[in-house]
């Protein structure tokens, strides 16, 4: 017997750990994705009834398992669908239980790794929209609640919810399978599940908006999602280098705000706060992809940047150079206006802000970062090295109306007032 406080503690707890493969070996058994989140989300309302009273069981990953599977046979009951395959899925049923007894070991003794995998390409399948795989996989993969998810994004509940539903929906309307797609397809549908995990990480990293300037919780849940992709992925490099782009990036996060929550830039944070065992896993998961054999791909060029930032001293003591040499390379094969912006901060320290000025007055005159906060911000700070003040103020302030996030803009303004 618990409280009902120490239940739903419990329930939150194993729901954010499990859900993944609770989900996941649902979907194997029931084949449809909507109705197996759907089973799970019952057997958590029932937990939610039953522990107060019977206690939090041994295993509540396996119970709330067991308890999805009996719902999922006495629905498939009701609609007199009892073939074959639904005793078949019983008998197993009953066998688990019977093994959870003698054992004590109560969870799905299948090949698990494989349900979350293909649970992961379901949740951030192409057919859907860029909001709708973050959120599903948030909340399918990630365990995170609809409140939580609209709380990370600034969004309303309700639109969370809507983009899930929608997304569900949408799988079933395309007849989308719960499997890992062909080889040949492999790459471009990992590539989209990576720019997922990226994007949530970098709304962590650096809030587009809100009164927060990180959001730590929703960055290190997607570390926790890219390690998990890692352990059951273990021959892709890429996979490794987005966990060590992570790890090296969140290295930096105890340093990266003051105790009122505002920003501290690189070149003035104490360097003693990061955190040395998140560069230790960092740099191991670099060198995992190294040892792969086939190159650096654009996480992993930016996981080395991230490295040359964590080993060094100092702002001062930084290998400028290389991390220009690393930002050329990423460039030819990921070009981006961003990417040649963050080479321009690096020329900037590598050979001084003239140099840099050049690149940045290019990219003004080419248009394609018209609108984001950081190019006139970027310039002011070259501006304020060559000694044009007022000039730099004044790209300040341009900085600042265009920032989103209400701890950059304040920063911002406070620069253009000199």
């Amino acid at each position: 017997m618990c409280s009902r406080e120490s239940a739903e503690r419990a329930v939150a707890a194993v729901w954010r750990i499990e859900s993944a493969k609770i989900v996941a070996t649902l979907t194997r058994m029931t084949g449809d994705f909507a109705f197996a989140e759907d089973l799970a989300q019952d057997a958590l309302a029932e937990a939610l009834e039953k522990w107060p009273d019977a206690g939090i069981p041994s295993n509540p990953a396996a119970w709330l398992t067991t308890v999805a599977k009996r719902r999922a046979i006495d629905g498939w009951r009701r609609r007199e669908r009892y073939d074959e395959r639904l005793a078949v899925i019983a008998h197993d049923l009953e066998w688990e239980q019977q093994e959870q007894s003698a054992q004590g070991v109560p969870w799905d003794p299948d090949a698990i790794d494989d349900d979350v995998l293909r649970l992961i390409f379901v949740a951030c399948h192409p057919v859907l929209s860029r909001e709708a795989r973050v959120a599903l996989t948030l909340r399918v993969v990630g365990g995170l609640s609809s409140e939580e998810i609209a709380r990370a994004f600034l969004v309303p509940v309700a639109t969370v919810q809507q983009r899930i539903v929608r997304a569900k929906k949408t799988l079933g309307a395309a007849n989308v399978p719960f499997e890992v797609p062909p080889r040949e397809e492999y790459a471009e549908r990992l590539g989209a599940i990576l720019g997922v995990l990226y994007l949530i990480f970098n709304e962590g990293h650096a809030a587009s908006a809100g009164d927060d300037w990180m959001r730590p919780d929703l960055a290190r849940e997607a570390v926790r999602l890219a390690r998990v992709l890692a352990e059951i992925t273990p021959r892709e490099p890429e996979v490794h280098g987005l966990v060590a782009l992570m790890e090296l990036t969140a290295a930096r996060f105890p340093a990266r705000v003051d105790q009122n929550g505002d920003p501290i830039l690189l070149a003035d944070q104490d360097r003693r706060r990061w955190d040395r065992g998140a560069i230790a896993r960092g740099r191991a998961a670099l060198a995992r992809t190294d040892a792969l054999g086939r190159g650096r791909g654009p996480y992993a060029l930016q996981a080395a940047i991230a490295e040359c930032h964590a080993v060094a001293a100092s702002v001062d003591e930084t290998d400028w150079e290389r991390i220009v040499l690393l930002y050329e390379a990423l460039g030819r094969i990921a070009p981006s206006p961003v990417v040649e912006l963050n080479r321009a901060a690096a020329v900037a320290m590598a050979t001084g802000p003239a140099n840099a000025l050049r690149i940045i007055d290019r990219l003004s005159e080419e248009g394609a970062l018209r609108g984001y906060h950081l190019l006139p911000a970027t310039r002011a700070e070259l501006l304020l090295r060559l000694g044009r003040t007022e000039e730099a103020r004044s790209e300040f302030a341009v900085a600042a109306r265009l920032a989103g996030n209400d701890r950059e803009r304040a920063l911002l303004e406070a620069k253009a007032r000199g």
